[in-house]
């Protein structure tokens, strides 16, 4: 064990808490719930006690109340800067995740919250940025400890961090996506009261130490999240990685640690005087599942891996075991009430599609508390990961690359559907039952994985066209029973303003679906139909995205429909207190319907556990496809598959615009007209023409090398780039004549290993600033002059990291927000720092003037860049 003693060294403590808030709902709705005056007291204790522990000089220890974003951020650059053995970084506040749960965002004072499917959350620090700075740090070992809802988010983003994890390590107050109480403001929230309590012991203790003690205190004290389940700390860090955090301190008695659990752990308040078998039991037994599912994506693989991956696994299962409190060899050490024990349950990886996944969560954590999956004893039998990705992306991981799903380290390291879908699922529900069909037509790895799937879906919703209730027709006939084009022509008559909208047919098949629609099953050309559905930028990922981002232009929000399922419109989005314009839904019946089916998958040498996961994944379907889980379909909005009528309501008009029983309902989606509506999709936006900028100034050193820096990213996007583009690569930087940029590719047909080779040979980090101001006004100029004669796609691409955006100030950003309103062609802004994208920076504004998007480190830009480089390339199949 790498225990990191810090006494005698130069250490640095950053305490944060966020007491009070500028921007609080209901006052203002993107504000954040409330202030939460036990901070105050976390700050208080928290800085008592690590004074008097002696690893932090008098000017050790920073303490910071309720600061801005600006004011954190120079903050934990000073700490980060000046730390050289032991660095702690403390926050307490509101945390915040966008719907994916794949990043978390540290609400500071001025934080608000932009909802929509995908929130955004100015005045907020993702912990992604957070990471970035911390790894710049000389000090040899950094402790974050994050009290906040959703505090072990961090995890995961912990995991997918690539710069330096080694030496920083997490203690998380909760498990991943949980909200938690935070106290009853007269004393500290309870994790940092347990923690302080704890820290202000006579003895050494390390952050191992820490955790345990921690999360033994909270099951001992019954804590539990909002949602019931168990209050459960959480710890990240490479395996046999520690540091000492508490000391001997001499001439001061040691605290009364009151009574005890029997094991040397104190029992707070005098509180039971041991804990309670049974319900420890399960709430250990439910807090390994979560460590399983949560702690990383190389973890949840496990049980499809194989080789060298499955062993370096299992190595990290080990310390998974270990962290959770438990010994090897067979035996938990917790018993249930009955005296027996319960064995870690074993965890299944759901895969479905991003339309689906805030119902599929819902369903499988309602199956992850029924009777269904606890035995009588007690425990826990499964645990499900739920996790999403484009549909287009999941049918091309499956058909061609289950190989390098399966096994990362072999083959095109640019090819790694781990990274870019997730783990392999042993579950997968997509959208529509005809996935299936399309995932086995062309099918490469027949070997590497087996589907097995129902041969019936288990819920149904039809796709719809929510119209304005005041553009809606009247009666039942001008709504039921009509092409889509027909709808379309009627709301045009009605308002020769209004527009249709559908979200990204490539991610979602609610919206490949629509698009069958559109394109009248193949009677209309894809190109004038796709004008019909322009929108400003990309296209939203998803029909809640849409129907969230409507209410911020009130005129557009009253003459738009959206093409979306109908269940959203039943349940609602998370933006539903802001929508100000109902909608009526109108049924086209050429539009197939949503019909979620349950898939087995299998992999290739995945035999080690695969009776249990079969069994597992038996259980699941009873219960998803039974009362269980058409109870969970039916709260979010779903038709029954087999029975006619909405689920849930007897009237005729079941409200928010939704009827009951309209006939005739479309049927499901076949396979054929999937494909060829997204062949037409695609081919109607190119070939495209795309022009890259890579900064290389002399700041992007440290940005630069691995899959997460500058060349990485846009190498990795080339994928999505095929023979029929055109593209070129420009070096950002101060040049001989001031022309700010040198050719590294030209603009031209590339084949990609080729521009690979230039690419790698060329590519460089100058000794020189970079001019953003005079690249971007060329590249607009330059891009201007190519697609005069034809409608293919453009795009401009910049990746930076801002250094030298001082340049990009008053004057100058005006001048390029101007030529980027005229010119029209989008730019896509990829900063490799975090908040680059806030609200009226440079970037964002850049991106918004130019029907553009902003990608910065919080928002996972190399993915983010792929999605924009699809939309325009036209990759070789």
């Amino acid at each position: 064990m790498d225990r990191f003693d810090p006494r005698g060294r130069v250490n640095r403590a950053l305490l944060v808490g966020v007491s009070e808030y500028d921007h609080k709902k209901p006052a203002e709705p993107d504000g954040v719930p409330g202030d939460l005056p036990a901070v105050r007291h976390n700050l208080e204790r928290l800085e008592d006690v690590l004074r008097r522990g002696g690893l932090f000089g008098e000017d050790g220890i920073t303490v910071r109340s309720s600061p801005s974003l600006d004011e954190f951020s120079e903050e934990l650059r000073t700490a980060a800067h000046r730390a050289e053995g032991l660095l702690l970084c403390y926050f307490a506040g509101h945390g915040a995740v966008p719907s994916a749960g794949n990043e978390l965002f540290l609400q500071m004072r001025n934080a608000r919250v932009v909802a929509g499917g995908q929130a955004v959350f100015p005045g907020a620090e993702a912990f992604t940025g957070m990471l970035t700075v911390l790894a710049g740090s000389p000090a040899e070992r950094i402790v974050v400890i994050l009290d906040c809802c959703y505090a072990g988010n961090a995890a995961k983003v912990w995991h997918d961090f690539t710069d330096r994890r080694q030496g920083i390590l997490l203690l998380m107050s909760v498990q991943a996506n949980r909200l938690i109480d935070s106290g009853d403001g007269e004393r500290e929230t309870p994790f940092t009261e347990e923690l302080v309590r704890l820290l202000d012991s006579d003895g050494e203790s390390s952050l191992l130490d820490l955790f345990k003690q921690v999360r033994g205190a909270m099951a001992r004290a019954h804590r539990a999240t909002t949602l019931g389940d168990p209050w459960e700390p959480q710890f990240a860090g490479e395996p046999d990685t520690d540091v000492l955090l508490g000391v001997a301190r001499e001439g001061e008695p040691a605290p009364s640690p009151g009574p005890t659990d029997g094991s040397g752990g104190s029992v707070p308040g005098g509180g039971p005087k041991g804990p309670r078998p049974h319900l420890l039991s399960r709430a250990l037994t439910a807090g390994l599942a979560r460590l399983r599912g949560r702690a990383g994506a190389v973890v949840r693989w496990f049980g499809g891996l194989r080789g060298r991956v499955r062993v370096t696994v299992g190595a990290l299962l080990v310390l998974a075991l270990a962290l959770a409190g438990l010994e090897l060899g067979g035996h938990a050490l917790i018993g249930s009430g009955d005296g027996r024990s319960c064995a870690p349950p074993l965890e299944l990886r759901l895969l479905t599609d991003p339309e689906l996944e805030p119902t599929v969560r819902a369903a499988a954590d309602a199956y992850l508390v029924s009777d269904a999956n606890t035995t009588g004893h007690g425990c826990r039998r499964t645990g499900i990961t739920v996790y999403s990705a484009g549909a287009s992306s999941v049918i091309t991981a499956l058909r061609r690359q289950a190989d390098a799903w399966q096994d990362p380290l072999r083959g095109d390291t640019d090819t790694n559907p781990q990274r870019d879908v997730g783990p392999q699922p042993d579950v997968w529900i997509p959208a529509s039952g005809a996935d299936v069909a399309r995932a086995v037509t062309g099918q490469t790895d027949l070997r590497s994985v087996v589907f097995d799937p129902d041969p019936e879906p288990f819920a149904y919703s039809p796709v719809v066209l929510a119209v304005p209730q005041d553009l809606a027709g009247d009666g039942l006939d001008e709504r039921v029973g009509l092409p889509l084009s027909r709808l379309t022509a009627d709301l045009s008559r009605r308002d020769r303003n209004a527009r249709v909208l559908r979200p990204d047919p490539e991610l979602t098949d609610s919206a490949l679906l629509a698009t069958i629609g559109l394109y009248g099953g193949g009677t209309a050309a894809p190109r004038n139909a796709e004008q019909g559905v322009r929108s400003t930028g990309p296209p939203p990922p998803t029909a809640a995205e849409l129907l969230c981002a409507l209410p911020a232009d009130r005129a557009a929000d009253r003459r738009t429909a959206a093409l979306v399922p109908e269940f959203l419109l039943r349940s609602g989005v998370d933006c539903a207190r802001r929508i100000r314009v109902r909608r009526t839904a109108e049924y086209p019946d050429d539009v197939p319907a949503l019909t979620p089916t349950f898939v087995r998958v299998r992999w290739e040498d995945g035999d080690r556990d695969a009776e249990a996961r079969d069994d597992a994944a038996k259980r699941f379907r009873a219960w998803l496809t039974g009362e269980g889980g058409r109870a969970a379909f039916g709260a979010a909005g779903f038709r029954h598959a087999t029975s006619p009528g909405h689920p849930l309501l007897d009237d005729q008009h079941v409200g928010a615009g939704v009827l009951r029983l309209p006939s005739p309902l479309p049927g499901r989606a076949e396979q054929a007209a999937m494909e060829t509506a997204l062949e037409g999709y695609r081919n109607s936006r190119g070939p495209g023409r795309v022009l890259y900028l890579l900064d290389s100034s002399g700041s992007m050193h440290g940005k630069w090398p691995g899959p997460s820096g500058g060349p990485g990213i846009l190498r990795q996007s080339l994928s999505e780039l095929g023979p029929r583009d055109e593209y070129g690569v420009w070096a950002v930087y101060d040049t001989a004549g001031d022309r700010g940029y040198e050719a590294l590719l030209p603009f031209e047909h590339h084949r990609r290993a080729e521009a690979e080779r230039v690419l790698d040979a060329g590519a460089r980090v100058r000794d020189a600033e970079a001019d953003p101001h005079a690249a971007l006004l060329a590249a607009l100029e330059y891009m201007d002059r190519r697609g005069t004669d034809d409608e293919r796609p453009r795009l401009i691409v910049y990746i930076t990291d801002d250094e030298d955006n001082n340049r990009l100030t008053g004057g100058n950003l005006e001048e390029v927000l101007a030529r980027a309103g005229r010119v029209k062609v989008p730019v896509v802004m990829v900063s490799l720092v975090s908040g680059s994208c806030d609200r009226g920076r440079a970037d964002a504004r850049i991106a918004e003037a130019s029907g553009g998007r902003c990608l910065d480190a919080g928002d996972n830009p190399g993915r983010g860049l792929r999605e924009e480089i699809a939309r325009v390339g036209t990759e070789e199949e």
